[in-house]
């Protein structure tokens, strides 16, 4: 079954509302000869004649007096639609975000970010969850409204990206560890019984390859899944782990941290949604939020 042309219905709308083939072509700037073969059109899509002639004008029919509320609303529905979105009411917005981050994202910057929800806009609420990959398909399914992340090529083309600071590894030990006194050298530091955070055992990375360049490897005691249960490994033990420097400063306070005597870059992390959500007004208003949590 063909697909009805929906242009007809701003045409009947009109048409209707004026009770005139002549006052609804002069109204949408039409010739009268190209608003007959219109009404022809929408008698045929009908079944029903529409506008009948009464003397010298036209009546609408009992079918058309059923249509014309609810043609009406749907045309205001429709411009409505099509119209950019008006002003921002967060008062009056009542929607629940999903927000996937990296560990220590709540930790780091979730008090922060909640308090200026709350103030803001009291029937937002988000729904944090950990980022266990770099797959955009939750992005791109909408089972994920926004997250945070180091944007690589296992980052879908199509997602929006947007910077939120600049981080760096350190190294961490605890209070009065031997690593806490004295120049830390790069073979002091491979010598040290390592935690590495990794979600694969046979994972190495930037950390592992600067030591490589310089003929040294890392003593790696453990490897745990993720941040908090190596800073919970190191703080009660002869343990060194390296970390996101900014990332997961609430999770090692109160320990010592160093700057790694090796020559690494520092990373982007970056907020990322998926491109439909761009003109979201409350969306945009909720990426506002998060980049104020994160500044530096």
């Amino acid at each position: 079954m063909a697909r009805p042309d929906l242009n007809l219905l701003f045409t009947l709308d009109v048409l209707l509302a004026e009770g005139s083939v002549a006052g609804a072509a002069r109204r949408l700037r039409l010739s009268p000869s190209a608003m007959s073969r219109a009404l022809a059109r929408l008698r045929e899509a009908t079944g029903d004649p529409l506008l009948v002639r009464a003397g010298r004008g036209m009546v609408a029919s009992p079918r058309a007096l059923e249509l014309r509320d609810a043609i009406g609303q749907l045309v205001q529905d429709a411009e409505s639609a099509l119209r950019p979105a008006g002003k921002l009411d967060l008062g009056q917005v009542e929607r629940t975000f999903t927000l996937r981050a990296s560990e220590g994202f709540v930790e780091n910057f979730g008090a922060k970010l909640l308090a200026r929800i709350a103030g803001e806009a009291p029937g937002v609420r988000l729904h944090f969850l950990h980022k266990l990959d770099k797959d955009s398909g939750p992005l791109r399914d909408g089972s994920v409204d926004l997250e945070t992340g180091v944007v690589d090529r296992a980052i879908g083309p199509e997602v929006r990206a947007q910077r939120l600071f600049r981080d760096r590894y350190i190294g961490v030990v605890r209070a009065g560890h031997p690593l806490s006194d004295g120049e830390i050298t790069p073979a002091r530091f491979a010598a040290a019984a390592h935690v590495h955070v990794s979600r694969r055992d046979s994972d190495k990375g930037p950390i592992d390859a600067a030591l490589a360049g310089l003929g040294l490897q890392r003593q790696i005691a453990t490897t745990v899944g993720g941040f908090a249960a190596a800073l919970a490994l190191v703080r009660a033990t002869d343990l060194v782990t390296c970390v996101h420097e900014r990332h997961t400063g609430v999770l090692y306070a109160g320990m010592h941290s160093f700057a790694l005597p090796l020559m690494l870059a520092p990373f982007t992390v970056s907020m990322l949604w998926h491109p439909r959500l761009d003109a979201d007004l409350t969306h945009r208003w909720l990426r506002g939020c998060v980049r104020d949590a994160c500044a530096e």
